[in-house]
């Protein structure tokens, strides 16, 4: 899916956060309100942080400042110009709470089509689809998978792409893959590569990818195949193809993701995203985190490419010391930038004569 070729962008958006906005289950209205090429959010709904500063609530004193409102009918008084409502988090249960509903209806009685980052997918449900087309609005299921003949094992015909592709992975979900393959690709851009990346969750999607898919919804013998065909779809118009991992190789709950996407994208370097002072998993108190050495050796065993740098939560300095690698924090001024050049070192120490891709 590339929502960039659905919009004239960047649309005019309202971003629904209720009861999340700033926090760990808001990271996709989050990430659409400071990174989206996709969507310019004019006004964000969340009734707990309404009248707050959009800075102050996201902790970013770069993030834009946005008006927080109580409801979708105060976001329309707001932003009337808005053609879009993005959906930005998934409740416990992945259903649409009903107390959502009265609001959504709303933004398509006005015209705004629907971006939807719910588990329920509005276009399969008949109220939903008659709405929208009784008000011209459009609505996008963006977890919906591939089907048919999009589905397919991987055949190792990633191998052909010209493209340098640079693969995102972590030591833990939630630990800024996202976000460090946002700010590679923005970074490249910057230094005019001619770079573009691929997503592999919903809030990427919405960000703005130049292709992707909700990974965690593809059947597993098929992700491998999925990625594949992503990388391939980017490489074709782009030089240097960035990709979203999920998860880590060490994760036991969700490791068979991390594989599928390492093998699918077979790059040609890892960048390792990071957070130093974490011990247990994100919601699995069970597991330790095994941490950049356990994880780097893995990923150097199951694939090509080498770990070529680390994108770190903490003091890079510091983590330079301790692993042996280069460590960025993208989040300090100069970071992508640094996080670039260590990623360009790694690809044109593997292939000397090529300086702005096709390493493969």
């Amino acid at each position: 899916m590339n929502l960039r070729e659905s919009f004239d962008v960047p649309a005019p958006a309202i971003v629904l956060a209720e009861g999340e906005f700033g926090k760990t289950g808001g990271k996709t209205s989050n990430g659409v309100v400071m990174h989206s090429e996709v969507f310019d959010t004019r006004a964000v709904v969340d009734s707990t942080t309404a009248g707050e500063s959009s800075a102050d609530v996201l902790r970013r004193p770069d993030a834009p400042e946005i008006p927080i409102v109580e409801s979708v009918t105060d976001a329309l008084e707001t932003a009337p110009e808005a053609e879009v409502l993005v959906i930005g988090v998934a409740p416990a249960g992945g259903e649409l709470p009903e107390a959502w509903i009265s609001g959504i209806e709303d933004a398509v009685r006005a015209g705004c089509d629907v971006v939807s980052g719910l588990h329920t997918f509005l276009g399969d449900e008949e109220h939903w689809t008659e709405l929208a087309a009784d008000h011209d609005a459009r609505l996008f299921d963006v977890r919906k998978p591939p089907e048919g003949d999009a589905l397919r094992v991987g055949d190792g015909s990633v191998d052909e792409v010209e493209a340098d592709v640079v693969l995102t992975l972590g030591t833990d979900c939630a630990v800024g893959k996202r976000t460090t393959t946002f700010e590679l690709y923005k970074a490249a851009r910057e230094a005019r590569l001619n770079a573009g990346w691929v997503a592999t969750g919903q809030t990427g999607l919405m960000v703005g990818a130049h292709d992707g898919v909700v990974i965690d919804r593809v059947p597993a013998d098929f992700t491998a195949g999925v990625v594949e065909d992503l990388v391939k779809s980017v490489a074709e118009d782009h030089d240097f193809v960035f990709v979203e991992g999920q998860a880590s190789l060490t994760h036991r709950a969700y490791s068979g993701v991390t594989l599928s996407i390492l093998h699918g994208a077979w790059p040609d370097a890892v960048v390792l995203a990071d957070e130093p002072e974490r011990t247990q998993r994100t919601h699995f108190k069970q597991f330790l985190v095994e941490g950049v050495e356990s994880e780097a050796d893995l990923i150097e065993e199951l694939s090509e490419a080498e770990v070529a740098a680390i994108s770190t939560w903490g003091d890079p300095e510091v983590e330079r010391e301790r692993h042996g690698l280069p460590a960025v924090n993208v989040y300090e001024a100069g970071g992508p930038a640094d996080l670039l050049s260590a990623v360009r070192e790694t690809l044109e120490a593997a292939a000397p004569s090529s300086t702005t891709g096709g390493s493969q």
